[in-house]
């Protein structure tokens, strides 16, 4: 926390001077005699870690409503109930962030810098994964190269799922090397303070979350992902997370919205129902820890597409649920969280159920480190995850363990996680009880994303055809 005090004025700064790097082309900057035009390639991974955890936060506050954690406390909310809604903000920002992280790449192949090359290589293919995982197909190569363009072509859905896979691998590959003529600088580095294994671990479990995601297609490999699974993080390795805000964390700042009237940051009825015993009939004590209760005493969401709880109008009486200040996921100086040991853990449960009866024991026991990392980083105590893990409706032995329980820990352990869309459309949101908000314009649910009206204006003739939202990405069907 004492981090995030010291270097909270720092991080503007450095962003201030690394955010005109772009390459004069797609989402550059005009050029500014103030700004300076040359930054060390150290303060540009300030500026690249930083804005990483920015955009996942960012894309998370709007896709956490088709996952269902959030809701709008107005009835008929447009993002909600899934109308065509303007999500500039996400775009530009990746598209901003993507091209500082070019002009970091060209700067450390010029120098030979290996591990600044690895993270910014990592980032990219991180930040690109967000954009296609929620339009599609986007500009890339045209966008990025040597003379790219103003108005550049769209590379297909596909091809931007194997550039990533290729940056992660590049990304791979130089996170080995030892022999970096410039080493990560711990004070610059905002997500593993210049360690390079660390780095390296975190390569390994984003790419078994790419590998992982395509679930539906053919050339699924399970024993791929495991192997990207073993290379990755170990109980005590640092996760990938952020915690230097120019203020507060980005959550937080929701929660003190809220409570100003400023309503934002209610939590949906399918994931508090989900975890309240409503669902289950098993009471989690992680709720406790990322919500308070009501002024009733009692855990109860807001439905999706209905509003406020009937008859009590736009308000904030405090008698639904919201992000909570209180939370250690969402308080004041809480890190944002790229990648953690208990996802690593559910897509290695995942991966090595789908092997069949040959992995079912490392999947049930990846299961359970799951639920148990997600508590320990929630601060549960010690006898109520115990409690908790050992019910029968948790603990259900290997031999009757299910894709649906692994989804369904995953899903209570992936709150505010822009990833859990992700897995919500693999897994064809067949969660129970799981039902459309109250008023959606779809008949079924949602699973893309209308592009933003600011890509349509300025290029417009490159925009591919918008199709119904309902229509699944390449990823999302066989």
């Amino acid at each position: 926390m004492k981090r995030n005090n010291i270097f909270s004025i720092f991080i503007l700064l450095v962003s201030i001077a690394a955010i005109n790097t772009g390459c004069k082309k797609y989402f550059d900057q005009n050029e500014n005699p103030n700004l300076v035009q040359n930054p060390p390639i150290n303060a540009m991974l300030s500026t690249a870690t930083q804005k990483a955890a920015l955009n996942t936060q960012r894309f998370a506050s709007f896709n956490n409503y088709y996952a269902q954690y959030l809701a709008s406390p107005s009835a008929n909310g447009a993002t909600d109930t899934y109308q065509i809604t303007d999500n500039t903000t996400q775009w530009n920002n990746a598209y901003y962030a993507m091209a500082d992280l070019a002009d970091m790449i060209g700067k450390a192949q010029a120098a030979g810098a290996t591990e600044h090359l690895g993270v910014a290589q990592l980032l990219m293919a991180y930040t690109l994964g967000l954009v296609a995982d929620t339009w599609g197909s986007a500009p890339y190569t045209d966008a990025f190269a040597t003379s790219g363009s103003l108005t550049p072509k769209y590379d297909s859905e596909e091809a931007l799922y194997q550039t990533s896979l290729n940056l992660i691998n590049e990304s791979i590959n130089n996170l080995k090397l030892t022999t970096a003529t410039i080493k990560l600088d711990a004070t610059s580095d905002l997500i593993h303070a210049g360690v390079r294994a660390d780095w390296l671990r975190t390569a390994y479990g984003i790419q078994a979350r790419f590998l992982n995601k395509i679930s539906k297609k053919s050339t699924y490999s399970a024993a791929a992902v495991l192997t990207a699974v073993d290379n990755s993080y170990l109980p005590a390795t640092k996760e990938a997370s952020m915690a230097v805000f120019s203020g507060v964390n980005p959550w937080a700042q929701v929660a003190i919205n809220n409570a100003g009237n400023l309503l934002d940051g209610w939590l949906s009825e399918n994931f508090v129902n989900h975890m309240n015993g409503t669902t289950y009939g098993l009471f989690d004590p992680r709720l406790a820890k990322i919500t308070d209760k009501t002024v009733d005493g009692i855990y109860i969401g807001t439905r999706n597409g209905e509003g406020n709880r009937p008859n009590t109008g736009a308000n904030t009486l405090r008698n639904e649920n919201y992000v909570s200040l209180s939370s250690p996921l969402t308080n004041r100086t809480s890190p944002l969280y790229i990648f953690t040991y208990a996802e690593l853990k559910f897509i290695e449960a995942e991966a090595a159920f789908r092997l069949g009866a040959s992995g079912r024991t490392r999947a049930y026991q990846a299961y359970l480190a799951g639920i148990r990392s997600n508590m320990d980083r929630l601060q549960v105590l010690l006898a109520d995850r115990e409690a908790y893990v050992n019910s029968t409706t948790v603990s259900v032995g290997e031999a009757n363990l299910t894709l649906a329980l692994i989804f369904k820990e995953k899903y209570a352990a992936s709150y505010l996680s822009p990833e859990s869309w992700n897995d919500m459309r693999r897994f064809d949101y067949q969660y129970k009880n799981f039902r459309l908000p109250l008023g959606a314009v779809l008949p079924t649910f949602i699973r893309r994303v209308a592009y933003p009206a600011s890509e349509r204006s300025k290029n417009g003739s490159n925009v591919p055809a918008e199709v119904p939202l309902s229509t699944p990405l390449w990823w999302d069907k066989p």
